[in-house]
């Protein structure tokens, strides 16, 4: 199995060396151009002392360049010495940082409903262009005359069948956003617009025939198919790139200052009744939590196929998860967290306490184990046990590398000024609400967690952990609740809500939430904890007592096996003095 998964300087590593190279010279490019472009100046002002990073710090897109750039030039380096499939994981995520980077501050972050607009481009980028990479690769091999595995293109377009429809959705948020009300064909952005839309439905009419002929045992994926689909990705990025060029509809609409900031209005104060009957979806985590449902529910549905069965208990736990978490990020404490502390601070506590829980007793990855196969080509079961017996998941799941980050979360984020930083923009917001939830899945994989993690922890030792934890929250939230300086005070002093008139009483009340949103979790842990230890227990002494009742004794058992690797081992006597005399 090791063999499977081990790189060689293949033809696709070579494809990805070059590409991101490429990249990492086209970024560094825009970086200049971009720098001058957003300041109105001419290249040669360049060259003048200390200009570059001037006019690099003034121009959002341009340091959005060089973080692709940066993200790129290490892909380059890390693909040179990379020879198993894991390594590549880290080139993987910096990928996604450097192409999801201009995106971000580009067009999609200007406007009324910039929100829908931000989340709709990340959706639509992250599943379009990991689909057309792969089949640009496809027709690389094609041109160079490589041999093609027919289980690859029939997973690319299953891939593509998939995910295609999910990006046309997105993409047409966007255009409803960019166009502001204008139509299709009522001017240049219109039309690129229905370039984009076009293109991208093509895409999908063409691989879903190639799916329907897919279902036998033959490869359908011919050098004219590849060559269409390819050729109709390229037409949907320039389009994209060309509406880079020049200010959309949305430009022209009028925005008032809670709509720079959040991308909408918030007229009536948070009461009870508002944030519980006042909905605005969050698409990004919207989007995560029905794929997560979605690929759970499958698993179960194939564990069932199987005649295996699967536990009640975890079902519940994971959907029940996945509901929060779009109830906490789309009612309105998810819409009216970017405006008010203390709705913020039980987000936060939610998506960073309960919301993992349930998920991690959900137990996804234990369930992903059994209803893949183990053998044959490499496929899902053998990646998943590969990255679980990595050193990059010893590393992440290092248990004082997850508590340092679980716990200093807190105080790296509130108590310094990232936090108004990172509240000023949609997608940071974003950024940092994902940020709670993976730490949190962490964290408690290592304290409750079904599944087998790198470092799985005795019941004694996850106790510890979890009390460990406690005193650093109650104190973060009475830090919180006890200081006079105000948190983030010049973004809310700029939102200036007619309703919220008292921001240290907010601030006070956000520091409670955090004190008791903190310890309540935590004893939940405990008890879940408790249980978790006195089940084991039970069953340990439920399989001694059939074992006892057998005749048969552990302790007997322990020592001979103990004597046979005892006598397994190689006698003294044979020492490399005398190999001699085995001759």
């Amino acid at each position: 199995m090791a063999k499977q998964l081990r790189l060689t300087d293949s033809f696709d590593v070579r494809v990805l060396r070059g590409a991101a190279g490429l990249w990492m010279v086209s970024a560094a490019a825009s970086v200049f151009l971009e720098a001058v472009d957003s300041n109105g100046m001419s290249l040669s002002r360049l060259l003048e002392e200390g200009a570059f990073w001037h006019l690099v710090s003034t121009s959002l897109y341009a340091r959005a360049w060089f973080v692709a750039a940066v993200a790129a030039m290490v892909i380059v380096v890390i693909t040179y010495f990379s020879y198993l499939w894991w390594h590549l994981l880290v080139p993987l995520m910096l990928a996604v940082v450097g192409i999801l980077a201009p995106v971000v501050v580009g067009s999609v972050l200007v406007g009324p409903n910039h929100d829908f607009g931000g989340d709709a481009a990340v959706i639509m980028t992250a599943l379009s262009l990991s689909a057309l990479g792969c089949w640009t690769n496809q027709l690389f091999r094609i041109v160079s005359g490589e041999p093609t595995s027919g289980q690859l293109v029939r997973r690319l377009v299953l891939w593509t069948v998939t995910a295609m429809p999910v990006a046309l959705a997105a993409e047409v948020v966007i255009v409803w956003f960019k166009l502001a009300g204008t139509s299709l064909t009522g001017g240049l952005a219109g039309w690129l617009s229905l370039v984009r839309l076009v293109s991208l439905l093509a895409i999908w009419v063409i691989t879903f025939v190639l799916w329907r002929r897919s279902r036998g045992d033959a490869t359908v994926a011919g050098e004219r198919a590849v060559f269409c689909i390819v050729s109709l990705g390229a037409a949907s990025v320039a389009a994209q790139v060309a509406m880079t060029r020049f200010l959309s509809p949305q430009y022209d609409v009028e925005t008032s200052l809670a709509e720079i900031f959040l991308g909408f209005d918030l007229p009536d104060s948070p009461s009870l009744a508002v944030l519980l009957g006042q909905w605005r979806p969050n698409l990004l985590f919207c989007a995560i939590a029905v794929v997560l449902m979605v690929a759970y529910g499958l698993g179960l549905r194939r564990l069932r196929h199987q005649g295996d069965s699967w536990p009640v208990g975890r079902s519940a736990a994971w959907f029940a998860g996945c509901l929060l978490l779009i109830a906490a990020t789309s009612s309105g404490f998810g819409k009216y967290s970017g405006a008010d502390f203390a709705v913020h601070m039980g987000v936060h506590m939610v998506l960073n306490m309960l919301v993992p829980l349930l998920l991690v007793l959900g137990g996804a990855v234990t369930l992903a184990l059994r209803v893949t196969r183990a053998g044959g080509p490499s496929g899902p079961h053998e990646w998943i046990t590969g990255l679980l017996r990595s050193p990059l998941a010893r590393v992440v799941y290092h248990p004082l590398v997850v508590f340092v980050v679980f716990v200093g979360s807190y105080y790296a984020l509130y108590l310094t000024g990232l936090f108004e930083q990172m509240v000023r923009s949609h997608w940071t917001h974003q950024l940092m609400n994902l940020h709670f939830l993976l730490i949190g899945y962490l964290y408690y994989g290592l304290a409750v967690g079904i599944d087998k993690v790198p470092h799985r922890l005795p019941h004694i030792a996850r106790l510890g952990f979890v009390f460990a934890a406690m005193p650093f929250h109650a104190f973060f939230g009475v830090i919180i609740m006890s200081t006079g300086t105000i948190i983030a005070a010049e973004y809310y002093a700029y939102l200036d809500m007619s309703w919220s008139t008292d921001l240290l009483a907010t601030q006070r009340l956000g520091g409670g939430i955090a004190w008791a949103g903190g310890e309540i979790p935590l004893l939940i842990v405990v008890l879940t904890l408790a249980a978790q230890w006195a089940l084991s227990d039970a069953r340990e002494a439920r399989r001694k007592d059939r074992h006892f009742d057998t005749g048969r004794d552990d302790e007997f058992e322990a020592y001979n096996r103990m004597l046979d690797r005892l006598a397994e081992r190689p006698s003294t006597r044979n020492s490399p003095g005398r190999r001699g005399d085995e001759s």
